[in-house]
């Protein structure tokens, strides 16, 4: 990998990581047009980099919203009640996936991680997003809001409850299946738990730094504990910086639009990028352009016949 390549994974890791987009699904593509999925050692390499790399969106977070991290740092240290109880409902809602994760990603990423399971999670992500602010309408209500008194009202992540967190979390393990996207469950999760679109966004932003930490560091000592090449070895330690570094400046900047614009307008634009997307997934493999298959197909997979192309990707 040469560092222009290095540099574009970057981009295209930090601009979708926290779009509910998919940004497995962007770096399926991403790696197929650049020529990445073959080797074997080559693609290996890339799927680690392309976890590792996650870290400079992570840092991005961390800057922007330093003030409620520092909130939260004083709420475990006892002197901020507010901060803590955001720690708490971040680590509710991070437990789900995080057990789950664990016990099941690798089974899960070889029965699923197919052409139309991945096309069929990009186009009903894309429909649930459309639909999703008139659904919120119906059932929530802000303080000036014309509607009836047994409907729910609005709620800030302050005053978020523990079992609205937990609610969020269980929602977040939908992204298990790929090219669902980890940011769009977690938004989805949020405005089904009372969050506006914007603060939905944010609580995802900040459920990202354990979700995606821990993502970083699995990911990242199963490469370098596999008895293989890692991708150090493979990709060099000037490829990783560089998209490190253009991960963290571009997704921080893909977060302070994203923010800008949930403030104004809804999910529904979303909405139609992913069927968008999914219909150039179709296109381009009903073409044979390109190809979606896990690392270690099984050996009984129902009804599926395993590419002989090297796989894209883990989510």
């Amino acid at each position: 990998m040469n560092l222009l390549e290095a540099a574009i994974l970057g981009l295209v890791e930090g601009i979708t990581e926290y779009l509910p987009i998919s940004s497995t699904g962007h770096l399926i593509l991403a790696t197929a047009l650049l020529g990445l999925n073959e080797p074997p050692e080559i693609k290996h390499a890339v799927d680690a980099y392309a976890i590792v790399i996650q870290g400079g969106a992570i840092l991005a977070v961390l800057g922007l919203y330093r003030a409620r991290v520092g909130q939260m740092i004083r709420g475990l240290l006892g002197r901020d009640r507010t901060g803590l109880k955001l720690a708490f409902n971040l680590f509710i809602s991070f437990l789900p996936a995080a057990v789950l994760g664990v016990l099941f990603a690798d089974m899960i990423e070889a029965r699923l991680f197919y052409p139309w399971p991945v096309i069929g999670a990009l186009a009903v992500g894309g429909v649930i997003m459309l639909g999703l602010k008139r659904w919120q309408r119906r059932f929530f209500r802000g303080p000036d809001d014309a509607a009836p008194k047994n409907i729910h009202s609005f709620v800030d992540i302050e005053h978020l409850t523990w079992r609205r967190a937990l609610l969020i979390g269980l929602v977040q393990c939908l992204a298990m299946w790929p090219g669902t996207s980890r940011s769009m469950t977690t938004i989805v999760g949020g405005m089904f738990a009372g969050l506006r679109p914007r603060q939905a966004a944010e609580y995802s932003f900040l459920l990202g730094l354990p979700t995606l930490g821990g993502a970083c560091v699995y990911k990242g000592a199963r490469n370098l504990l596999d008895g293989g090449p890692t991708m150090f070895d493979v990709l060099g330690w000037p490829a990783l910086i560089v998209g490190f570094l253009v991960a963290m400046v571009s997704a921080a900047l893909a977060i302070k639009w994203l923010v800008g614009y949930l403030g104004r307008h809804g999910v529904a634009l979303f909405g139609w990028y992913r069927l968008a997307l999914a219909a150039v997934f179709a296109l381009l493999i009903a073409r044979g352009r390109l190809t979606i298959a896990p690392a270690n197909p099984p050996d009984a997979a129902p009804g599926v016949t395993a590419p002989a192309t090297p796989p894209a990707p883990g989510p």
